[in-house]
């Protein structure tokens, strides 16, 4: 069987080379339309051209797998012209990756005590920095918020093919708002460990692995109230839930001054789901899946 992630050029001639031996085709459903606006330059005009290619290769796969409800919703009621099977399978988190640690903590703050002042609430996320993840509404709380320290981590190689406009913003942050850029797995599970809470303020999204590795490391979320999220995160329950900047700013501050009764239930619940999507459970699924999908082969 073949079973592709991307939607290159190269994938579609793996899917007719897999077709042509008679071997069936998963295709993962990671990019859509939806996700790939309010990305790079000219997303906006591409994300149509995007679609178009996405529909041809997802309706021309034998088996689809969606990291989401949302996201298998989506494909079904936009990208599909006959009901296909779509199995959802989380991306997954490594849990014994993704936890506190002591002492990358201190390493971290070792390193990023001479950057920003490390006795400020330190208050981050992680992604590459696109319109889409919200960056612009980053920036104002971190203006509301200018008491407490933000750290944006995510790839800077892409900053070139950002608009002008995204550019400004990384180039010209407030000063209680950082853009590291890439770090190693050790800073960043430092940050983790060191921060009060996790912003991720996306508009749109598949699944979100910071996500997971956020409630891995058992570090209080705060996200957008986006559908994505309706059917697993609940707020007050798992999460903090906000939908516009005021309530963001809230969310964090009952965080930071310790204003949330039940915090160390919230986290631990949150946990549980990061626990439920491990990647031991996501390989089970995958090798229940791939023998399903043999298995109908050999019928």
């Amino acid at each position: 069987m073949a079973h592709i992630n991307t939607v290159a050029l190269k994938s579609y001639e793996v899917l007719k080379q897999a077709k042509k031996k008679g071997k069936p085709v998963i295709y993962h459903t990671h990019t859509t339309y939806e996700d790939f606006r309010g990305s790079i330059k000219g997303s906006y005009v591409l994300s149509p051209i995007i679609k178009f290619w996405t529909k041809k290769l997802y309706n021309e796969a034998d088996y689809l797998i969606s990291p989401s409800e949302y996201t298998k919703n989506l494909i079904k009621s936009k990208y599909l012209e006959k009901d296909k099977e779509i199995r959802v399978i989380s991306n997954g988190v490594n849990i014994n990756k993704f936890n506190k640690n002591e002492v990358l903590k201190e390493k971290f703050l070792n390193e990023y005590k001479s950057v920003y002042d490390i006795n400020k609430p330190l208050i981050i996320t992680a992604g590459l920095p696109f319109e889409r993840k919200g960056i612009k509404d980053f920036v104002k709380v971190a203006q509301e918020c200018s008491d407490y320290q933000f750290l944006w981590f995510g790839s800077s190689s892409v900053k070139s093919m950002l608009p002008d406009k995204i550019q400004k913003i990384i180039e010209n942050p407030p000063k209680n708002l950082i853009f590291p850029g890439y770090v190693d797995k050790d800073i960043l599970i430092g940050a983790f460990s060191a921060a009060k809470a996790f912003l991720f303020m996306t508009y749109e999204e598949n699944e979100g692995i910071v996500v997971l590795e956020s409630l891995s490391a058992k570090l209080p979320l705060v996200v957008r109230d986006i559908p994505v999220y309706n059917d697993w995160l609940e707020d007050g329950k798992n999460c903090f839930k906000a939908r516009n900047n005021e309530e963001f700013c809230q969310k964090i501050r009952d965080i930071v001054e310790n204003n949330v009764e039940n915090l160390d239930e919230i986290t631990e619940a949150g946990y549980n789901i990061a626990k439920e999507r491990d990647l031991l459970n996501v390989g089970k699924k995958y090798k229940e899946y791939y023998e399903y999908i043999l298995n109908q082969k050999n019928k």
